[in-house]
Parts: C-alpha cells; sequence; structure tokens
C-alpha cells in the first residue's frame, strides 16, 4: 500500500488505516462477535500495510483496548501506529443506553492513560486523543493534561477529535497538535470548509472516520429495514427510511463511477477522501476480512480527474449527522 506520514514528522502509515469500534461495539450488537476473527482482521491489516490502528477506551466501554491489545501481543505491537482516545464516558444515569457524556478533566486524564496502556498491553500509545471537547473545562486544561502524557513517555503524540480550528489553535498554544479527526465522506463535508485548510496548511494529520457513510455508501443498504435490529444507525437522520431513499441516488452515482473505473463504491468512496490532502489518512472501521481486503485496495487506486470532479459535484445527503 502507498504510505505517507500523519504530518511532516509525525510516523509512516498507510494511507488507509483500521477503525476497531465496531468489533465490539455500535455496529450489528444483535449478531454474536467472533474475538478470532476481529484479531485476524488486526493481523491481516498489519499485513498489509494499513499500520494506523484507532481505538478507544469508550469503545465497549473498554472491551476495544482490551481485544487490540490481545491482537498486537506477541510482537505485533511494534508493526502498529496504534491510537486511541480518552474524554468520553457512558452516562452513569443511563447505563444501559448507548449515551456518553464527556470528561476532559485533567485527572481523568491521566489516569485514563494508565489505564489504556494496561488494557493494551503496552508502555506507550503512538497518538492519544481527546475524543470530544469537555465545554465545561477549558481546553487549555485538558491540553495540558495531554502533554503531560507525552511528557511522561507514555504516548508520541496527541491528537483531537470533532473540533473546531479555533480549539485547535488554543489547544496548539499548549502543545503540537499532531492531528484531528473528524467524520468526513462523500456525505459529510463539513471539514473542507475550515478544519481541512486548516490541518493541510499547518501539517497536522486529518484521520477520517466513517469514510465510507458509516456504510451506506457501500451500496449495501437498500432500505431502513435492512439495517441490523440492534444497530445504532438505526437513530440516525440519515438512515430513516424517507432520507435514506432520496439518499439512494448519491449512492448510484458512486456506483456508476466505480463501474466505469473497475473498482468497487467503497474504493472509489475511500480514494476521493485519501485525495483530498497530503496528510488525509481514512480509518474505514471492519471486522469482517473481504471488507478489509477491499478498503485495503483503495491506497492503491488513483482516481482520473474527471472522477475526481463528478465526485466532487454530488449533492448533499438528505438528513442530518445526528
Amino acid at each position: 500500500m502507498r504510505t505517507t506520514t500523519l504530518g511532516p514528522t509525525g510516523p509512516q502509515v498507510g494511507v488507509v488505516g483500521l477503525g476497531c469500534m465496531g468489533m465490539t461495539a455500535s455496529y450489528d450488537m444483535e449478531t454474536p462477535r467472533d474475538e478470532a476473527t476481529s484479531i485476524s482482521v488486526i493481523h491481516q491489516a498489519l499485513d498489509l500495510g494499513a499500520t494506523l490502528i484507532d481505538t478507544a477506551d469508550v469503545y465497549g466501554p473498554y472491551t476495544n483496548e482490551d481485544l487490540v491489545g490481545r491482537a498486537l501481543a506477541g510482537g505485533r505491537r511494534d508493526r502498529a501506529v496504534l491510537a486511541t482516545k480518552v474524554g468520553l464516558v457512558r452516562d452513569p444515569a443511563r447505563p444501559t443506553e448507548l449515551k456518553f457524556v464527556n470528561n476532559g478533566r485533567p485527572e481523568h486524564v491521566l489516569a485514563s492513560i494508565d489505564a489504556s496502556l494496561t488494557r493494551l498491553g503496552t508502555d506507550h500509545v503512538d497518538l492519544y486523543q481527546l475524543h470530544r471537547v469537555d465545554p465545561d473545562v477549558p481546553i487549555e486544561e485538558t491540553w495540558g493534561a495531554m502533554a503531560e502524557v507525552v511528557k511522561a513517555g507514555k504516548a508520541k503524540a496527541i491528537g483531537m477529535s470533532e473540533v473546531t480550528v479555533d480549539q485547535i489553535e488554543r489547544a496548539g498554544s499548549v502543545h503540537p497538535v499532531a492531528s484531528v479527526q473528524s467524520e468526513f465522506s462523500l456525505w459529510t463535508r463539513d471539514v473542507l470548509a475550515e478544519v481541512l485548510p486548516y490541518t493541510e496548511s499547518h501539517g497536522i494529520a486529518l484521520l477520517p472516520f466513517s469514510p465510507l457513510g458509516r456504510g451506506f455508501l457501500t451500496g449495501n443498504f437498500q432500505s431502513f429495514d435492512e439495517l441490523p435490529k440492534e444497530d445504532f444507525r438505526r437513530s440516525l437522520p440519515r438512515f430513516q427510511q424517507d432520507a435514506l431513499k432520496a439518499n439512494l441516488a448519491l449512492v448510484a452515482r458512486v456506483r456508476e463511477i466505480a463501474e466505469r473505473a473497475g473498482i468497487s463504491p467503497a474504493q472509489v468512496a475511500l480514494a476521493w477522501v485519501i485525495a483530498r490532502g497530503r496528510y488525509v489518512v481514512p480509518i474505514p472501521g471492519t471486522k469482517t476480512p473481504k471488507y478489509l481486503l477491499d478498503n485495503v485496495a483503495a491506497g492503491e487506486v488513483q482516481l482520473s480527474p474527471a472522477d475526481l470532479a463528478d465526485l466532487d459535484a454530488l449533492p448533499a445527503p438528505v438528513g442530518g449527522r445526528y
């Protein structure tokens, strides 16, 4: 796979990474998890060059880091650029629901890194990310604690997720911001207005999550009823039946371009994202070997100027993100 770096001085990674959330959380929770298959997907990702492995303490919670830690044991840790996150916790007032609250308190950050390292079976992560900015804690205080994690050698670099340019600049005044993780895909383009131009001009990596539109851009769903019963996408506006039906026109156009280029719709969607900048590394999630192979192959795709122009011209989706 082609490679890039996480910023001009960051580690080398494949241009496609691997998001591990769905291996233990959020998607199709009615289907029993196959840990052995998930671990094999992580192993295969490393073998294929998808070396950026992304997890978070809140996925599960905790079970995702445990799984990734087991997958990287036995000599594989040094082959991965390992990223995890802190700053979201399950809402204690609604323990049975998939609801989260922010926690950016410095003491939480400093305690959480030690717990994450234990679960991951390592003495450091390559990238420690603030999952969300806590509106009740000044970003400078939270980021100061993140910087302490780097100073202690427990993380090589620190990044942020779902932030504004102002928040990046405020954090950057305390310690360099290595990466920004944002939802970014053919149907979620908000970062194109301000965030991506800023990260690109300042040598900050952009790590798009849900680059396949939470699976919709693959063309696997034709109706709301096809979504698994225990799946958080059932609560999202774009997946409600009327919006989903309208959004199928967007998927049809992606499929046309895929057929013209001789590749899959997923590869079209990922290649478009990769082409947005030098340090843009999407992290599509999967727990299925065949989808991993399809995603990784996108790292070798270079879309034509005509294909890119057609994709740039796609209409906005119907329905909000959340």
